[in-house]
């Protein structure tokens, strides 16, 4: 059982409730805190304090500051006025009530922050997803225009190039015109004369230096040309859909999670050696530390190994184990459900490891004194097994306890 912490000490104003608490040099990281407006537990095993307020508090405004050997608590008044005392008298179920409703705050507040982070996050994507769209639609649009451009240019250059040629081609005719007239008027005035061979050949050679320069002068037509155009590359084959976009995001991030998981802290894990990097291994040396009673090394073990691979349940189960002989009790209720998560579905070859799961579980909400749900998580392990006689005596005691037949200690 616990001990309870009573050298706490508390003040207060119209508005506000100060209280402080000693943490019997216990660290930081193993301070639990569980608060509503009614009811306020700081757990930090083997001391537990537990406190059920006089009147409401303002739990959403409440500041806790944990640190120098203390955790001071800050806790606004819901109505204005000073408390004749800290906590209120009341009995064991009612007590037990209010453990169980501020369980249940917790769990629900915890949810609606996990639905309003995802509902933001998906808002967050679709807003980066829409002005990813915009940028490719306005860079389309940019490679149209230059593409437009460049067949403006080469159509006035092409135009350009046959109004040269036409123009050649007239001063082509006009200078053979020319020249038959010219030679039509030397005919007529020596028409006795006859021309000479060499005369012959020197007018001959005339025109055919002349066509030879026409056609040199004539440039080739331009030879076409290709633009090449890139587009982002795409990670699926098809095409972008908006009504696909959530599916193939949850793709790409599990995607990314098993690139982490493979490289995961590769800066800590340089330095290990090859066996030390194969999650199985590390499993084993937990089991053996475990065996051995050295809990904190096989709970560095399981952490590593995790590290190294999340989706190997029995590493979480074996670790819950070891936080039950260590009581973090909360830390093995944690660790408990995601070994449970991962045997999902429930099929005959696990039903050994739920069973262990649920069993850890129920251990540790039941020395939280959270009785009905260690109960359920019992009557699930006798599911599973249900000819397990010591199962069955564990989940009878409890039910004694919940019926209130049995005292709790």
């Amino acid at each position: 059982m616990p001990l309870i912490v009573k050298d706490y000490t508390w003040t207060q104003t119209e508005t506000t409730v100060y209280i402080s608490i000693p943490l019997k040099a216990v660290k930081t990281a193993n301070v639990d805190v569980l608060c509503t407006d009614e009811y306020l537990k700081v757990s930090f095993p083997p001391y537990l304090f537990e406190a059920f307020f006089f009147q409401p508090i303002e739990d959403d405004k409440s500041v806790a500051k944990i640190g120098n050997g203390a955790a001071v608590f800050t806790l606004p008044k819901k109505e204005s006025g000073l408390w004749e005392h800290l906590c209120r008298s009341i009995d064991k179920d009612k007590q037990r009530e209010n453990r169980e409703e501020a369980v249940l705050k917790t769990q629900e507040k915890s949810a609606e922050k996990s639905k309003a982070k995802a509902t933001r996050t998906q808002q967050e994507k679709k807003y980066t997803l829409e002005t990813m769209m915009k940028l490719e639609e306005e860079e389309r649009a940019s490679i149209q225009r230059m593409k437009d451009e460049e067949c403006a240019r080469a159509t006035v250059e092409l135009e350009a190039w046959k109004e040269k040629q036409r123009k050649m081609v007239e001063e082509e005719e006009a200078r053979r015109r020319m020249q038959g007239t010219t030679t039509h008027n030397d005919k007529h005035v020596h028409q006795l004369k006859k021309p000479t061979e060499a005369h012959v050949l020197r007018t001959g050679g005339e025109v055919s230096c002349r066509r030879e320069l026409g056609r040199a002068a004539s440039t080739a037509p331009r030879e076409a040309g290709c633009i090449k155009i890139s587009f982002t590359p795409r990670v699926f084959p098809t095409a972008l859909r908006e009504s696909r976009v959530p599916e193939e995001q949850e793709w790409l991030r599990k995607q990314v999670e098993a690139r982490r998981a493979a490289n995961a802290d590769l800066a800590q894990l340089e330095d290990l050696k090859e066996e030390e990097r194969n999650p199985d291994w590390l499993k084993d040396k937990g089991d053996a530390f475990f065996r051995l009673g050295n809990y904190q090394a096989a709970v560095n073990a399981y952490d590593l190994a995790i590290k190294l691979n999340r989706h190997i349940p029995a590493l979480f189960s074996n670790r819950a184990a070891c936080h039950l002989k260590m009581r973090n009790l909360h830390k093995a209720i944690e660790d408990s459900s995601r070994a449970m998560e991962l045997l999902t579905p429930a099929v005959a070859d696990n039903a050994a490891a739920r069973m262990k799961a649920h069993v850890r579980r129920g251990t540790a909400f039941c020395e939280l004194e959270l009785y009905v749900e260690g109960l359920q998580d019992y009557q699930a392990a006798l599911q599973i097994d249900p000819h397990n006689q010591a199962l069955r005596a564990d989940a009878n005691k409890i039910r004694e306890v919940v019926q209130g037949t049995t005292p709790s200690s």
